[in-house]
């Protein structure tokens, strides 16, 4: 298959229109403002030329000269004020574009699968919410408006040079071959570089947030040494790519800046023997080198203005990248209404699933069980056959690659996700608590000032230490709630899902870090509880298994077996073998965190 050739810049960077759009009429006005400063800053060598031809070389009075300096005045105080004029209308709008584009793609990020966050480290989305949108709004404000602007001031400035002399115009024209070679050979350097900084500045961030998520791991291993030396060989990558960088702009900034000066004094070296013969006037002599001297302002900028652009096409390509990626896991359209829970529950139905990851690893090759409403399933299964992908299923975290998940008889992929996922509640086996108080990661989604609901989902999940906390269910527990033990943020997990009041609730093995006395008590509590709720368990330890209603065996991608764990152990030999393996683990020591 043949690659797709990369989008230009000027089609990548307008890719931006559709955020900008709001801004458009103040970018505009923005740059007209800009336009016209830099206009009448080349209004001041004609004055300069009037000023030299007539009260200077004649017998002008004092009246003149006074009278030219006003005009140098007045021109002056209103360029600045054109100035402060651009500013003011573009600053505010560029942050707003930045905001916006920052929240639609936090937004997009959310609605993106699991699948895509297994793919895209955190550190290289992180660099893309943040470096990438500041040099794009940084683009849009400064660099796109004065690129125009410098663009405009050459173009009428070189046209008022040849009209003050064709001869001495058309030496500084000669000029332009050499810049415009320059500048295509920067562009196709500089555009490489500029997105492989931006990549290894992700990788970096990523580095940084893997290395502060599993400090504990360092630590405990003593690689804290092992994993500076890998970011420094990454901080030295970025810093030799940052450095080739300057150095392709600092030689492209050297040409641009000595080219004009050379001109300029070539056109000395014509223009005064021209003057000397009265082919022009002693004023139009200044005024000539007056505007070249404001017009080799934009071309000595012009490479740090290309820099500039190629730095926010590197950022724009990296930021559609993200919003380009279509979610395999979205909402019908129309989606059909879940009905009201049955007398007895909410039955689950899977119904001959298939998954395999995007690699191609088949995971499940034809699941067909049935979660009876209302009753508590245990899966087993050996390690690595499939269980929480299976449990994953049922909220669409994944979608099934064949067959069908019914809840109440209906197709979850003919449901909206909101309304699958606020029927469906789910307490993980590594626990993700969120850098807030117990309260608002116990009552995510739900009344923040339901007291009732906050207390009886901690007791169900006997998470009383909280009473402990310095400042209860109030303390704020930090970033993933890493300054609690395993067993209080599994408790914290669970009574999460318990607030969720759901209609279907799954577990992975949510409870393995506490021991086996508080495991049954903590499985009463939501038996008692969550009447009518339908349970599905991941189980991890004979003890869970014997505390369910029906157990199913998970077995090279099927259910091979389903029924009470006392018939199970008389007729499925797999089953018993699983108990055995499961038994063996649970009676390895282990630190029983409360």
């Amino acid at each position: 298959m043949t690659a797709r050739p990369a989008p230009s810049t000027t089609a990548a960077l307008l890719r931006l229109r559709d955020w900008a759009r709001p801004a458009q009429r103040r970018i505009v006005i923005g740059g007209v403002m800009a336009l016209g400063a830099s206009l009448l800053s080349l209004v001041l060598p004609q004055v300069l030329a009037w000023l030299v031809n007539g009260p200077l070389l004649t017998d002008g009075s004092r009246a003149g000269v006074v009278g030219a300096a006003a005009v140098v005045l007045v021109l002056g105080l209103l360029e600045a004020f054109l100035v402060w004029c651009r500013r003011a209308f573009i600053a505010t709008p560029g942050t707003n574009v930045e905001r916006d584009m920052r929240v639609s793609m936090f937004r997009h990020v959310l609605d993106l699968p699991v699948e895509f966050h297994d793919r895209w480290s955190g550190g290289q989305l992180l660099s893309r919410s943040m470096a990438d949108l500041g040099s794009i709004r940084r683009w849009l404000v400064f660099g796109l408006v004065m690129m125009l602007v410098s663009a405009a001031t050459v173009v009428v400035g070189v046209a008022l040079m040849i009209a003050t002399s064709w001869q001495l115009g058309l030496v500084y024209v000669a000029g332009a071959g050499p810049m415009m070679w320059l500048s295509f050979r920067f562009r196709e350097d500089y555009k490489v570089v500029a997105r492989r900084a931006r990549d290894q500045a992700g990788d970096l961030a990523t580095a940084v947030e893997e290395s502060v998520h599993g400090i504990r791991v360092l630590k405990a291993f003593g690689r804290a040494q092992d994993a500076l030396d890998d970011f420094s060989r990454q901080a030295d990558a970025l810093r030799d790519t940052e450095v080739h960088k300057a150095r392709t702009l600092s030689r492209v900034t050297f040409a641009l800046g000595a080219i004009p000066e050379a001109i300029l004094a070539v056109s000395l070296a014509i223009g005064v023997p021209l003057a000397a013969h009265g082919h022009i006037s002693v004023g139009a002599l200044v005024a000539f080198f007056a505007t070249a001297t404001i017009v080799n302002r934009p071309v000595e900028r012009l490479g740090q203005f290309l820099a500039m652009t190629l730095d926010a096409r590197a950022a724009t390509d990296r930021y559609v990248q993200v919003m380009d990626t279509v979610s395999a896991v979205r909402d019908p359209a129309d989606p059909v209404a879940l009905p009201a829970a049955g007398p007895a529950g909410t039955r689950v139905e899977l119904a001959g699933v298939t998954f395999a990851h995007p690699t191609g690893a088949e995971v499940l090759t034809g699941v067909d069980l049935v979660l009876e409403p209302g009753l508590t399933t245990a899966l087993v299964g050996l390690t690595g056959s499939g269980k929480s992908t299976l449990l994953q299923l049922v909220p669409r975290l994944y979608d099934a690659t064949g067959g069908a998940v019914l809840v109440d008889g209906i197709d979850v992929r003919d449901l909206a996700r909101a309304d699958l996922r606020g029927a469906v509640a789910v307490a993980f086996e590594d626990p993700i608590l969120f850098s807030a108080s117990v309260r608002d990661n116990v009552l995510l989604g739900a009344d923040p000032d339901d007291e009732e609901l906050l207390h009886l989902a901690l007791d169900v999940a006997s998470a009383g230490f909280v009473a402990d906390l310095p400042r209860g269910v109030d303390t704020v527990i930090g970033e993933e709630g890493l300054s609690l033990s395993g067993g209080q943020r599994q408790r914290i997990a669970l009574a999460r899902a318990v607030a969720a009041r759901p209609r279907v609730l799954l577990l992975d093995d949510p409870l393995s870090a506490l021991d086996v006395s508080t495991e049954a008590a903590v499985t009463a509590r939501l038996r008692e509880v969550l009447v009518g709720t339908t349970t599905l368990v991941v189980a991890h330890r004979p003890s869970t298994v014997a505390l369910a209603d029906r157990v199913a065996v998970l077995e090279d991608g099927r259910i091979t077996g389903v029924g009470t764990h006392a018939d199970l152990l008389v007729n499925h030999p797999h089953y018993r073998y699983v108990l055995t393996a499961l038994a063996a683990e649970d009676a390895e020591p282990q630190v029983v965190t409360s």
